[in-house]
């Protein structure tokens, strides 16, 4: 496949992970602080809508499928959702001056919005690149550039609202950053349409559920890895804005930290690929989470002014995300089965619902555990709790992964569930 045709495919991902990280990392911070939220009321909603938002996704992904074979079915899809989306986003961060409740159901209304947009044009994306080819290692190298600009997306959104906010203040900052989002919505869209390869159309008729899609070994050792390692990303990524204020107590240089974690991603994709096709995704994969625990338990060392030690944390854990966004889409696509692939939206319908479900998790649990155990925003002499959250929850659920990984112990123990359901029915 031609770099051109990468380039073009992919550029629609830079938009899209630039919502992504305000709604999971952004959002709370600016409702939670600049508005005055209450966290744990804050956490509720962002759970609650996560939640719902779950329940679309296997739906979306059938939908995905049956309009694969209706001329300009799924750019159709692609356009009305990106509209919808962007609406969605300039509602989220522009909030009238309400009061606290009010707020909270704008904020619900918001989100459910922008997630079921996001979700509409997200899973319609990531089956179109997993038919692109059925080469395994072209596969690796489709999402790798996908990802590459993702992360370029997330980068972006990282280091760019930190300078309007601290120039134009929370509210101007951040509206500024939203309307800047639409615009690179439209043209990473128009680019995409325009220059990605068209997307080899499956035959044969779709599975009848997520059950039987769910009944390959391999297909369900994946995903249970895939959840535990999205959780255990997501938790540092919902805490690293109050970490960096409190506990490094450098909020003026959050933009750069940010910077530097997504750049050592983006810049070492390549080098996870070409890892993958030495020793395969699964051991690749296992490498860059051994950089990452390693980078978690020295984030716990960490005190006030220690700019450059944490930095380099974010290099060294910023280098591990690579291989976190690189190898698992590749590693899902590696799974389904031939017989399968006419349900590839279905997969990918529930490969979003389980990253969703994470994001949940990770809201719903860190937040109100932050509430629960006296952690102050803006006081540092209460960030043990924070610490403990940051640092040693996300080694718990990399631990988990890895064990689903693992053939025998992920097959017998994490697949018992699905195996039962799927005999039954």
């Amino acid at each position: 496949m031609k770099r051109l045709g990468l380039a073009g495919y992919a550029a629609l991902s830079l938009p899209m992970a630039m919502a992504m990280l305000p709604i999971y990392m952004i959002s709370p911070k600016f409702y939670g602080d600049a508005l005055g939220i209450d966290l744990a009321a804050l956490g509720a909603v962002l759970f609650l809508t996560r939640l719902l938002d779950t329940a679309q996704d296997p739906l979306i992904g059938r939908l995905v499928d049956l309009l694969q074979r209706k001329r300009h079915g799924w750019t159709m899809l692609m356009v009305i959702s990106a509209m919808v989306l962007a609406a969605g986003f300039l509602m989220l961060f522009m909030p009238p001056r309400w009061s606290e409740s009010r707020l909270l159901m704008w904020l619900a209304a918001s989100l459910i919005i922008v997630y079921a947009a996001h979700s509409l044009i997200n899973i319609c994306y990531l089956t179109w690149g997993a038919r692109l080819t059925d080469d395994v290692t072209g596969r690796a190298r489709v999402t790798a550039w996908r990802e590459a600009f993702g992360l370029i997306g997330v980068v972006v959104a990282s280091v760019l609202p930190g300078f309007w906010v601290s120039d134009l203040g929370a509210r101007a900052g951040y509206q500024l950053f939203a309307w800047v989002f639409v615009g690179l919505l439209g043209l990473g869209l128009i680019v995409t349409l325009l220059l990605s390869p068209k997307p080899q159309v499956a035959t044969g008729h779709g599975l009848e559920g997520w059950r039987h899609a769910l009944a390959p070994k391999g297909v369900r050792r994946v995903m249970w890895f895939y959840l535990f390692n999205a959780i255990a990303v997501a938790i540092p990524a919902t805490l690293v804005l109050f970490y960096i204020d409190d506990v490094v107590q450098m909020p003026d240089q959050a933009g750069l930290f940010l910077g530097l974690y997504f750049l050592a991603g983006m810049l070492t994709l390549p080098v996870w690929v070409a890892v993958s096709d030495r020793i395969g995704k699964a051991r690749a994969w296992l490498a860059g989470t051994c950089m990452a625990v390693l980078a978690l338990f020295f984030s716990g060392w960490v005190g006030a002014g220690d700019g450059l030690l944490y930095g380099l944390i974010c290099l060294v854990s910023g280098a591990a995300l690579g291989a976190d966004v690189a190898l698992p889409p590749a590693m899902l696509a590696d799974a389904i089965p031939k017989g399968h692939r006419q349900s590839t939206g279905l997969y990918f319908g529930i490969w979003v619902l389980i990253g969703k479900f994470a994001l949940a998790v990770a809201a719903g649990v860190a937040l109100p555990s932050l509430k629960l155990l006296d952690y102050q925003p803006g006081q540092p002499a209460t960030t043990g709790s924070l610490i403990v959250l940051y640092v040693f929850l996300p080694m718990i659920f990399k631990a988990l992964a890895t064990l689903a990984l693992l053939p025998k112990f992920g097959e017998q123990f994490f697949s018992r569930v699905f195996t039962r359901k799927v005999s039954s029915s």
